[in-house]
């Protein structure tokens, strides 16, 4: 295991991580349930924030509270990390910690925030928003697949013991400011768009919230809730690499030498 994953943690940072993932639990749930999931048919910028607390609060939430010891996924921390020996009758979750704290799969960390951002843009099509609008039932399904995906996500980017981000900082920096514009931009076109893109949305001059202001809220929801997960692990990232031994722009330029040497995606 790397240092920064073995490091002995204070009490505190325990039960810190306990309280992320319940309250990350908690809003999966609350966003499943009325009053929350039943306001998401009927605003545009309330299903906004349902999507932005399931795509990126709370897998967020979960990952950085670490709960998979807890859950019995993996060994707890007083116990011996996981050797070579002992990697094929370890849990799963150990043999991928063994794994990435050995440099494996380090270009996976890429596809999956692809796959991620690919997954979102999907969720926030119009076809699939009007359906979410018609159907509040198909936002278990939004959530479950958000979740997947934003776990795996998340624990490229952050500590979420025993697991490791397997990709240098440089790479989790780019990574998150990725995926967080990637949101932007479908926001941002939604909010400029003359007419609203979601017709399950009905909007009545005088009443209710206008088609501009609902899709102003939209964008604005999206944006903020994006930037409060993703712009706090680039500043991270960056100050902790800045702050590294090592000189970033040499570390910085021995990466694009070795991506050139090798390409991006071929294997060590």
């Amino acid at each position: 295991m790397s240092a920064e994953s073995s490091a002995p943690s204070p009490s505190w940072v325990g039960r810190l991580r306990q309280t992320l993932a319940l309250v990350g639990a908690v809003l999966w749930l609350a966003f499943n349930v009325p009053p929350l999931a039943t306001w998401s048919t009927h605003y545009e910028f309330a299903e906004a924030i349902q999507f932005a607390v399931f795509a990126f609060v709370v897998p967020a939430l979960l990952v950085t509270g670490a709960p998979w010891r807890g859950w019995r996924l993996g060994r707890r921390a007083s116990e011996a990390p996981v050797s070579s020996a002992e990697g094929a009758r370890s849990s799963r979750l150990d043999r991928l910690a063994h794994a990435r704290s050995s440099g494996a799969y380090q270009q996976s960390a890429v596809f999956v925030a692809i796959g991620f951002a690919a997954l979102t843009i999907a969720w926030r099509s119009a076809p699939a928003v009007d359906y979410l609008a018609r159907h509040a039932w198909l936002s278990v399904i939004e959530s479950i697949t958000l979740l997947l995906a934003g776990l795996a996500l998340f624990s490229h980017l952050v500590q979420s013991p025993p697991l490791s981000p397997g990709i240098p900082r440089p790479y989790r920096i780019g990574i998150a400011a990725g995926v967080m514009w990637s949101a932007w931009v479908v926001a941002y076109l939604d909010a400029m768009s003359h007419s609203s893109w979601y017709d399950a949305y009905r909007h009545v001059a005088g009443r209710g919230v206008s088609l501009s202001a609902d899709q102003q809220l939209s964008a604005g929801f999206i944006w903020f809730i994006s930037a409060a997960v993703f712009v706090p692990i680039v500043f991270w990232n960056l100050i902790h690499w800045l702050q590294s031994e090592e000189d970033p722009n040499e570390e910085l330029v021995q990466l694009i030498r070795e991506e050139r040497t090798r390409g991006f995606f071929g294997s060590k």
